[in-house]
């Protein structure tokens, strides 16, 4: 039997785009306390299907589709420029497929503005108006109110008139900012873009027995499963080894390993291959906040996700993007081991003027990570990094980085690497690395 909160995100789910809740209204319906209603809420804005406005409310909102994570809904634009809704509340859950700056004569404006657009623009009313009709919605800048025959426009169509006290060029340059992060975000593979959902997986109950095991285990050909309670709470992992020399009327609860290492949702893939190879797990459960099983990943899984990642373009460069493109070689020592030189821009510096720790960090891995692949071609799982600074490094300059392969198993790779400036030793790394198969 479903929660409370289960029961509370269910109804939630199914209420109508655009509908707005509070914690008394859902705390009634479903004769929960508030205290139950606010935890639930709060948990459905972290799962993307309702936005919390101020002076607004909670209103209920489409859910985003992974390949439409860089659109933005009005809501979210209240959010970010600290908006205050003067009409069309009812279309904050609209989602805004492009911005428009009203730089520009009334008439040359309108050429570029179309349905579900946002205009950015000031005081101007005849613009407010003629947006509104064209479908779009209107941001006004500067802290400038809207005229009532506007707001009244907006209601009708539902669609948002909103005000911010910030300029046209800052509440360009922050949304602009919102859907780059986005973008950044959308690169970033999730548990719960490649998991196995729970109505595909085969689990255990810790009412079950050997013999259950070992039926599933000559159906589906795997060797490890997941064990839930009635609730489908996760309490353990059962493999074969757990249950070798038992007998078929043995409960699955008394051979188990209990307390299993679990993920969530949104756990990064990085981060769970990692946990992976450090633990030597073959399987891991996914679970939401409530410990509910929401399914499994494999290590197979991981590892085809980790290798599509590694073909894809990226769309929102990153810092370590960055770096990396920016690494260029300049020179082979032999044995495979490149040199590579890269120049210290501003945006890779410290306050004092010099190079970042996390900058140089990303450097020698990347250095470190390109020698490993020369000679092992595979994933890699960095295990640990020991870095030496032995002079700052100013902006602009022009750094050459060695890397050298100390030992290379089937497992595992060591790497020294060393960086110099103008011909000065200046930092040093030495790595360990463990080495994934791509088979």
């Amino acid at each position: 039997m479903a929660t409370k909160h289960e029961q509370i995100l269910q109804y939630i789910d199914q209420l109508p785009v655009g509908e707005k809740i509070s914690v008394r209204q859902i705390a009634k319906a479903l004769t929960v306390s508030e205290g139950t209603a606010y935890r639930a809420i709060k948990d459905a804005e972290n799962k993307g299907y309702v936005s919390t406005i101020e002076r607004v409310g909670t209103i209920r909102i489409e859910r985003k589709k992974r390949e439409n994570i860089e659109k933005l809904t009005f809501a979210e634009v209240v959010n970010i420029v600290d908006g205050q809704v003067l009409g069309g509340r009812a279309g904050l859950h609209k989602t805004l497929n492009k911005f428009v700056i009203g730089a520009m004569k009334l008439e040359a404006m309108m050429r570029y503005i179309s349905q579900d657009n946002l205009l950015i623009v000031g005081n101007r009313d005849q613009a407010h108006e003629n947006a509104l009709r064209a479908g779009a919605a209107v941001l006004i800048t500067g802290g400038f109110d809207a005229e009532e025959n506007v707001k009244r426009l907006a209601d009708e169509l539902q669609m948002p008139v909103i005000s911010t006290s910030y300029d046209t060029f800052t509440v360009a340059t922050m949304i602009n900012r919102a859907i780059y992060d986005q973008l950044i975000k959308k690169e970033i593979l999730l548990v719960e873009d490649i998991l196995t959902p729970v109505h595909e997986t085969v689990f255990l109950k810790t009412s079950e027995t050997v013999a259950e095991y070992l039926f599933h285990n000559k159906e589906t050909r795997h060797s490890r499963f997941p064990v839930v309670d009635d609730n489908m709470k996760i309490q353990g992992m059962v493999t074969s080894k757990d249950i070798m020399g038992q007998e078929l009327d043995t409960p699955i609860e008394k051979v188990m390993t209990k307390h299993p290492i679990v993920v969530g949702e949104k756990t990064s893939v990085a981060s769970s291959a990692h946990m992976m190879v450090w633990e030597g797990i073959e399987l891991l459960p996914v679970i939401d906040d409530s410990h509910i099983l929401q399914g499994i990943i494999s290590r197979q899984d991981v590892l085809k996700a980790l290798q599509m990642i590694q073909r894809q373009p990226q769309v929102g460069e990153t810092i370590d993007d960055v770096i990396s493109s920016q690494l260029g070689a300049i020179g082979n020592r032999g044995k495979g081991e490149d040199i590579y030189n890269y120049e210290v821009t501003p945006q890779m510096t410290n306050y004092l003027g010099t190079i970042s720790y996390g900058v140089f960090t990303t450097i020698v891995t990347e250095a470190a990570n390109r020698a490993l692949r020369n000679f092992k071609r595979g994933d890699l799982v960095v295990e640990n990094i020991t870095i030496y600074f032995f002079k700052p490094v100013q902006i602009e300059s022009i750094l050459e980085i060695n890397p050298r392969i100390l030992e290379v198993g089937r497992k595992f790779g060591k790497v020294d690497v060393e960086v110099f400036n103008e011909g000065k030793l200046v930092g040093k790394a030495i790595m360990m690395c463990q080495l994934l198969d791509r088979s």
